[in-house]
Parts: structure tokens; C-alpha cells; sequence
């Protein structure tokens, strides 16, 4: 039995761009200016994330949480690959590279993280903090997954 294709990376670019054009950077007055953030919530008002400092504790941990479930992912699909399960979304060479293969999650690492960049400088501190939250989500249900995969059946 193969692996199924993995899907949290192809999951994540399509939450990234669901994000980006759905979210506005701003609310916009009917004069075409930027509302003021007020602390008084008007009626039927949507709650917006408020600026905050990009390095903050909370996106640290975050960031140290995508980080860890990126690793996880790395000893998933190195278990996996040692029981003789085919990876799909990479090819078995990349994976069986082990300092290519830990490169590569720690590049999906820093593309999160930077994700998260381009949103807080565009003011969309919400989906920033959504992006983190759904790469966790997503790289531990696959190494779940990945853990759960059981063995080929050895042919004679």
C-alpha cells in the first residue's frame, strides 16, 4: 500500500491565498478614508486583531509551534519511509536525504513565518495569526496520519 499524497503543503498556499483576497487591509469609511480604531464597539461591528509588535510572545509561540510540527513531520515521514512506504508529494531520494530533507522543513518553516510577515505589514493581523494556527493543524494531522500508515505486505 502507497502513501496517500500529503496535502499540507498544497492546503496551506490555498489558505494563504484564500486569506489574502478575502480579508481587506482596512475598513473603509464612505469617504474612501481609513476608519480609526475606536475602543467602543459599534453595533453589528466586526472585532478586528489589534497592531501589535510582530515578535511578540504570542506569534513566538506560534512560530515555535509550526517550527515543532514541522520536526514532527520529519520524524513521521522519516518512520514511515523506514517501514518501505513510497513518499508521494517528494520523491523518496529527497526524503531519504536527511540534511536536504530537514532543509526543506525548515524552509516551510521560514515560508510561514513569512507569510505571516506579509500579513501583519499589510494589517491583516488576524489571518497572520490564523496562518500559524492552521500550518499546527495541518502538519500534525499529517504526521498523525503519517504514523498510522502501516507496512506493505512483503511479496514472495
Amino acid at each position: 500500500m502507497q502513501a496517500m499524497p500529503r496535502t499540507d503543503t498544497i492546503l496551506f498556499l490555498a489558505i494563504c491565498l484564500g486569506f489574502s483576497t478575502v480579508l481587506p487591509a482596512q475598513d473603509k469609511a464612505a469617504g474612501g478614508h481609513a476608519t480609526p480604531a475606536t475602543p467602543a464597539l459599534q453595533h453589528g461591528a466586526k472585532i478586528e486583531a489589534q497592531p501589535h509588535r510582530f515578535w511578540d510572545p504570542e506569534n513566538a509561540w506560534l512560530f515555535a509551534g509550526v517550527g515543532a510540527a514541522r520536526m514532527l513531520d520529519y520524524a513521521s515521514t522519516r518512520h514511515f519511509r523506514g517501514q518501505g512506504i513510497n513518499e508521494l508529494l517528494l520523491t523518496n531520494s529527497v526524503v531519504d536525504n536527511r540534511p536536504l530533507f530537514v532543509g526543506i522543513e525548515l524552509v516551510g518553516t521560514a515560508a510561514s513565518i513569512g507569510v505571516s510577515y506579509l500579513f501583519h505589514r499589510t494589517g491583516h493581523h488576524r489571518a497572520e495569526r490564523w496562518i500559524s494556527i492552521v500550518h499546527i493543524g495541518v502538519a500534525a494531522g499529517g504526521s498523525i496520519r503519517n504514523y498510522a500508515l502501516t507496512p506493505p505486505a512483503p511479496t514472495h
